[in-house]
């Protein structure tokens, strides 16, 4: 039986299909949005919720930003969305943010019959078997990896490929035009005084230049 849902604002206990999208979103940008709408709709999702990483241990020794900034910019992008949801587990979590950790916890949260899919970029894709406890990972969830135009496949199909002799609810890839967008790139631009209109709502936007962030 599910249990307390503190964690979200809106109650999952009735949701079938679930989405997790997890990453810094640093900041949360167009290219993350279309990618979490694209999986909603092709694969009938009921929800998608989005999950700013806490200390994300791939990114050990990078600078991100406060997860209190995180969480704020990725609120006010998804809040025109009523499919979307924003969780602050992972910030609220002690210790690095794996992805096993998180799907375990929402599992616990979940019915039983809830079908989980955790959505993730290719890049983080390839290096699936870094990740921690990958292979039982791998047992919980479906994966949606989602690729940009003129992304080389080659290295990614044959870690899939050996992901889907382990995985028991299937690995699907998508691709997602919008991610051309870059949270590095638009980071840069902030820094460098350039344009990032367009790339990013204008929330977000209006978020980054009232906090002075990437100065």
């Amino acid at each position: 039986m599910a249990q307390g849902n503190a964690f979200l604002k809106r109650d999952i206990s009735k949701v079938h299909r679930l989405g997790i999208m997890g990453g810094t979103f640093d900041p949360v940008h167009y290219g993350h949005l279309v990618t979490a709408e694209v999986a909603r709709v092709k694969f009938h999702l009921d929800m998608v919720v989005f999950v700013p990483s806490g200390t994300p241990p791939h990114k050990h020794g990078v600078e991100i930003s406060p997860g209190r900034d995180r969480y704020m910019m990725t609120v006010l992008a998804t809040a025109t969305n009523s499919h979307f949801e924003v969780s602050r587990m992972e910030l609220d979590r002690p210790g690095p943010s794996y992805t096993v950790d998180t799907v375990r916890e929402f599992q616990s949260r979940c019915e039983p019959a809830t079908e989980l899919f955790f959505i993730t970029g290719a890049d983080a894709a390839v290096e699936i078997f870094t990740w921690k406890e990958a292979h039982e990972l791998l047992r919980m969830c479906a994966f949606i990896v989602a690729t940009r135009p003129g992304y080389c496949t080659t290295r990614l199909e044959a870690e899939l490929e050996r992901a889907r002799g382990i995985s028991t609810h299937g690995i699907f890839v998508v691709e997602v035009p919008a991610l051309a967008i870059s949270s590095t790139d638009i980071r840069a631009r902030v820094r460098q005084g350039d344009a990032i209109r367009y790339l990013l709502p204008e929330s977000v936007e209006n978020y980054i230049r009232k906090a002075g962030l990437y100065l």
